[in-house]
């Protein structure tokens, strides 16, 4: 689209695609919200209540899916439902746009509503990469490999494990996207829009991709703030074409802004200063305190370290393997409730960890086979051995380990380091 201002007369296509978008997207904002809009949690329980038995409903006699459409949240921004919603959205959008042009056909533009509907879109964008920033300058969502990753080949990794691991590798390329993201700030400025468009949309294009090619479960949400900034920039597209492929001069415009009293103008921008201002300072507020909770010291068990199994005996032998219990190669233990036990030759495996340190206990429960509970008492020897002894299921075990509490440096990618002279590939 090109710019419109007041007394432009829209072509019907223009119209046509106005009232399409208008309606997708402004559905889109209001149920899928993802926490752009501050407290807007609270009007989605309102819409949630209707969404989450009409959603299922559609999705089972409509689209015919015959399995059971789960509504809560799981995690994954591409459930079933998700999906179900998003084609519900598409089909109210159609709906809409059929019935608004048999009843607007005298209307001639769409301005005043073009400029509201890019003011709730470039707010949405703007602060959906502001807050996914953040998350990456300070390294949440991307963590440095755990030790659970560091012991896990390439093959029994997922496809997002695997993208987790590269991203959260380096906090240098945390920073860098953290910053590409957070510059999304220019959306909210009509002055600065455009620039920021551009960024936005290498931004959002990269971050699609990777979810595409990973298979990362926000597809649905990654796509809609690429389309969201395509739809955003469309209106400058002939000017920007003429400018860097035709070596044309141009002049950009501004989005029309509908009259308003001199008093509404200073409270939108007083409202955009405010909601900067929350966006960042309780973001970083946010964020912070979400680091300190899942990585800070708070979160770590006072046993922390990476064990290393130099004997292991079951019922008093080096060879038996009764009930199924396979030899320990590596205990992995990180955060306070959590364990990692990788057997020789087998996966690791989660267990839940319980430690009374009044009388040097520790309990190891399997996620996966409750039968499998370890009583253990342990002893601290030197600064580095470590034994345990006690019973699983009918079994009387005992394990002496080598533990290292600094297990980074025994890992080539977390000891190989910055390098800025290389004789030679150093690809292994």
């Amino acid at each position: 689209m090109n710019t419109f201002p007041k007394t432009s007369t829209w072509s019907s296509s223009e119209k046509i695609l106005f009232r399409f978008f208008f309606t997708y997207f402004t559905l889109f904002i209001l149920f899928k919200n993802n926490g752009a809009y501050p407290f807007f949690g609270y009007l989605n329980e309102l819409f949630n209540k209707i969404l989450h038995n009409f959603i299922p409903w559609v999705g089972k006699n409509i689209l015919g899916i015959t399995y059971k459409i789960r509504v809560g949240p799981n995690g994954s921004g591409d459930t079933t439902y998700d999906y179900v919603l998003i084609f519900t959205i598409a089909i109210i959008a159609v709906i809409s746009t059929i019935v608004w042009s048999v009843l607007g056909k005298k209307t001639k533009n769409y301005s005043k509503l073009y400029y509201w509907l890019t003011l709730a879109v470039r707010c949405y964008v703007g602060i959906m990469l502001i807050n996914y920033g953040m998350v990456k300058v300070i390294q949440l969502q991307f963590s440095a490999p755990s030790m659970s990753r560091l012991t896990q080949t390439y093959g029994d990794s997922s496809p997002m494990g695997l993208a987790w691991t590269f991203l959260g590798f380096s906090k240098g390329y945390n920073l860098f996207m953290g910053i590409a993201e957070v510059a999304a700030v220019l959306l909210l400025f009509r002055r600065t829009l455009t620039f920021g468009l551009i960024v936005a949309l290498m931004t959002t294009a990269n971050v699609m991709a990777v979810n595409y090619f990973y298979d990362v479960p926000v597809k649905i949400l990654s796509t809609h703030l690429f389309l969201m900034c395509i739809f955003l920039i469309a209106r400058n597209f002939k000017t920007l074409w003429k400018f860097f492929f035709l070596r044309t001069p141009i002049a950009l415009t501004d989005i029309y802004k509908p009259a308003l009293k001199k008093g509404s103008s200073k409270a939108i921008f007083a409202f955009k200063v405010l909601l900067l201002g929350y966006v960042l300072g309780y973001g970083a507020y946010s964020t912070l305190k979400s680091k300190e909770k899942y990585y800070g010291d708070s979160s770590k068990s006072i046993l922390r370290g990476f064990y290393e199994v130099n004997e292991f005996k079951l019922n008093d032998s080096l060879t038996s393997t009764s009930n199924k219990i396979k030899k320990w190669k590596y205990l992995m233990i990180d955060r306070k409730k959590y364990a990692k036990i990788k057997p020789i030759g087998e996966k690791s495996q989660w267990y839940k960890l319980t430690i009374d340190s009044t009388k040097n206990e520790m309990v190891l429960k399997n996620y996966k086979d409750t039968l499998e509970i370890y009583n253990l008492r342990y002893t601290e020897g030197d600064s580095t051995n470590f034994y345990l002894k006690g019973t699983v299921k009918l079994d009387t075990i005992s394990i002496k380990l080598k533990r290292t509490k600094n297990y980074k440096k025994n890992f080539l990618l977390t000891n190989r380091g910055f390098n800025w002279i290389n004789e030679f590939p150093f690809n292994r």
